[in-house]
C-alpha cells in the first residue's frame, strides 16, 4: 500500500490538502504513485505537474517533493503543491 499526502501551500499556509492512497500490490512503486497523483489532481482540480530528475531525487530521499508554477503548463493560484509519501510497503 502506498498513501500520499497532497497539500496546496500559499505563503506557508495550506489552502486544500487530499490524501490519496493506492492499495494494488500486482503493481510497482512508480505506477502507484502515479495512480495516486491521477487521483490527486482529479480531486484538486488541478492539470498534472510535470516531474523532473529532482523531484524523484526528493522523493527518493525525503519522501516529499515540491511542483511549483514551472511544473504546471497552466498559471495556478498558490504558491507550490507538496506531496509527501505518508505510508508505504517495503516495496521499491
Amino acid at each position: 500500500m502506498i498513501r500520499i499526502w497532497a497539500k496546496k501551500m500559499k505563503r506557508s499556509r495550506m489552502l486544500e490538502d487530499y490524501v490519496a492512497e493506492n492499495r494494488r500490490e500486482d503493481e510497482d512503486f512508480y505506477t502507484r504513485l502515479e495512480d495516486c497523483m491521477e487521483e490527486i489532481c482529479h480531486r484538486m482540480d488541478l492539470a498534472k505537474p510535470l516531474w523532473l530528475d529532482s523531484n524523484y531525487e526528493e522523493l527518493n530521499r525525503f519522501h516529499r517533493t515540491r511542483f511549483h508554477q514551472d511544473h504546471f503548463i497552466e498559471p495556478i493560484p498558490f504558491d507550490y503543491l507538496e506531496i509527501e509519501i505518508i505510508e508505504m510497503d517495503d516495496q521499491k
